[in-house]
């Protein structure tokens, strides 16, 4: 039996930077190449390497299935998107259809069926598709949702039988979208955004020059594709700025993250590899203190090492750095990020080489208060998120739409080729964020020196009797208590049955002692008086309680949304 080998790192083919007019123009060049994509194993072993002419062929057939099957031009193809060649053939062969892409999430390890098939219903009714393509062994679960809606379903394994059409293949032209991308906390009310060939191709564009792409540059990935971080900056990069990529799946990273160090290891070539901070907090601690790290990675050519799509710690950086420097990691090769799938992808990159840059800023400024209570000064690091990239342009607002200067908080606007051409069928949403061209990111942050720093998301503010608190500086203060982690805290406001708002934290717990839960509540009561100087709810919770969206990330919003409607029950604790 032959031994698989992995698509070239290297390849003759001369690069091109995305300037393509349509994303099937994208896979038409790469294909005549000998780059492609590689899919491995959860062990980070080779299990089906797919070069781009081979991509390129299964799209194209899948593209006359599509049409045989009734698919017209504009019409949506919803696709479940497990990290694999079916899906990459099939999200191309909709773009070769003249159809739209909509790429659905997988299962998540928490709300089990009901939850999936409840989340699966709702984008499908709003992206109203002629077909579900689904993998077979989820069609219980993805069969049950589209009946649900009266959509029609097919299982990829099915669909790769049937009939394909003769007619020819219809033309794309740049301004035509491309696909819908729904952004990672659409659930209840899910906004797809609408992306056009020319704005995806910008975005890549910009991505590629940004990276400073080389021609030993190689990407291993296990960023979920249902996300714009793993679809546009893993999947859709590679392939239209003609780049070789490994890829684990999210749920095998889930279960043996340091495979995803492994697959980096043993990658020919310099790396370019994106995750967001929980990623290198999951790697930094399963290493644990197992000391010869050396022995088994090998991290000096991992040239790029992406951060986005959340709040970037620097506490998690240096913690990875610690852990993963005796394997050759060099911390300048953090590259953070900034961007959201309202803007087809990146707003924002900072240039590669220089790495973490904090800057400590006191909490006052960051609330927008006078900072005269006589309270002692705390500070926050926030990290620079980098430069706007190609063709983006970035401004900080105040609430009144008034531009502002440099190093002052507000609401971060941008604008460029890339951003949306708006929700589809949601005119209303659009509106509410999309002013003469410019995009209400809904995030808050500054700019100096014409660097992006972000704040925090603007909606999960707590505000409480006029002063403005970050949930962000809740959360972090309860992990530093022995016991909690990244991920364990979740902070909003509420009201109280007296009618007054204050600030709540749900804090997920393992221990079973009822006088240990006491005596937890009450250090985090005191800590977050500490932080906020006020009073809060502190509420201990199950592991596993809370909520996350598609992409990994808190949701807040859910949390609280959960927590009031009792769907969340916290442990009852003795007084």
């Amino acid at each position: 039996m032959n031994e698989l080998v992995s698509t070239p790192t290297r390849d003759d083919l001369e690069r091109r930077f995305s300037d393509f007019d349509t994303l099937g123009g994208a896979l038409d060049y790469a294909a005549s190449g000998v780059r492609g994509l590689n899919f491995h194993d959860m062990r980070g072993k080779l299990a089906r390497p797919y070069p781009y002419r081979d991509l390129r062929e299964d799209a194209l057939a899948a593209a006359r299935r599509l049409i045989a099957a009734g698919v017209k031009p504009k019409d949506r193809v919803a696709l479940i998107a497990e990290t694999g060649a079916d899906f990459a053939a099939l999200f191309f062969g909709a773009i070769y259809a003249g159809a739209w892409p909509v790429p659905l999430p997988l299962p998540t390890s928490f709300g089990g069926r009901d939850h999936y098939v409840d989340q699966l219903s709702v984008q499908l009714k709003s992206c109203d598709p002629a077909i579900l393509l689904y993998p077979a062994e989820l069609g219980e679960m993805a069969g049950a949702a589209a009946d649900l809606c009266g959509f029609k379903s097919i299982s990829w394994e099915d669909f790769a039988g049937a009939a394909e059409s003769s007619d020819p293949l219809p033309e794309a032209g740049p301004d035509d979208i491309a696909y819908l991308q729904y952004s990672s906390g659409s659930t209840r009310f899910p906004h797809g955004v609408a992306v056009s060939h020319k704005a995806v191709l910008s975005n890549l564009a910009a991505h590629g020059h940004g990276m400073k792409l080389e021609p030993a540059d190689r990407c291993v990935s296990w960023l979920p594709w249902y996300h714009d971080m793993g679809l546009v900056g893993c999947f859709l990069s590679p392939v239209a700025n003609q780049v070789s990529t490994d890829y684990l799946k999210t749920e095998d990273f889930a279960r043996r993250p340091l495979a995803w160090l492994d697959m980096i290891s043993a990658a020919d070539g310099t790396v370019l590899s994106y995750s967001p901070t929980f990623g290198y907090d999951i790697c930094a601690r399963r290493i644990g203190s197992q000391s010869k790290v050396s022995e088994r990675f090998n991290l000096a050519r991992w040239r790029v090492a992406g951060n986005g799509a959340d709040m970037i710690r620097p506490d998690v950086m240096q913690a990875f750095t610690d852990a993963f420097a005796p394997a050759g990691f060099n911390s300048k090769s953090f590259l953070p990020s900034y961007g959201l799938a309202e803007a087809t992808l990146a707003v924002s990159i900072m240039p590669p080489g220089e790495g973490i840059v904090v800057e400590l800023v006191e909490e006052t400024e960051l609330s927008g208060e006078s900072g005269e209570d006589g309270r002692p000064k705390r500070f926050r690091s926030i990290v620079n998120c980098g430069k706007p990239v190609l063709g983006m342009e970035v401004e900080i607002r105040s609430d009144s739409g008034e531009v502002l200067p440099e190093r002052s908080v507000g609401k971060v606007w941008c604008r460029g080729s890339s951003v949306m051409e708006g929700y589809f069928r949601d005119e209303e949403a659009t509106d509410a964020c999309m002013v003469g061209g410019w995009l209400d990111t809904g995030d808050m942050g500054y700019v100096s020196a014409g660097y992006v720093y972000i704040v925090g998301r603007a909606k999960d503010m707590i505000i409480i009797n006029g002063k403005n608190h970050w949930p962000q500086d809740i959360e972090w203060a309860v992990e530093q208590l022995a016991g909690f982690k990244a991920g364990d805290i979740a902070a909003f406001a509420i009201t109280t049955p007296g009618g007054e708002e204050t600030p709540a934290v749900l804090v997920q717990c393992r221990t079973s002692d009822d006088a240990e839960r006491a005596r937890l509540r009450d250090a985090i009561r005191e800590k977050v008086r500490s932080v906020i100087g006020m009073n809060c709810v502190v509420e201990l919770v199950p592991p596993r309680t809370l909520p996350r969206t598609s992409s990994g990330k808190l949701s807040r919003a859910k949390a609280r949304n959960l927590y009031l409607s009792g769907e969340i029950q916290p442990y009852s604790i003795a007084a």
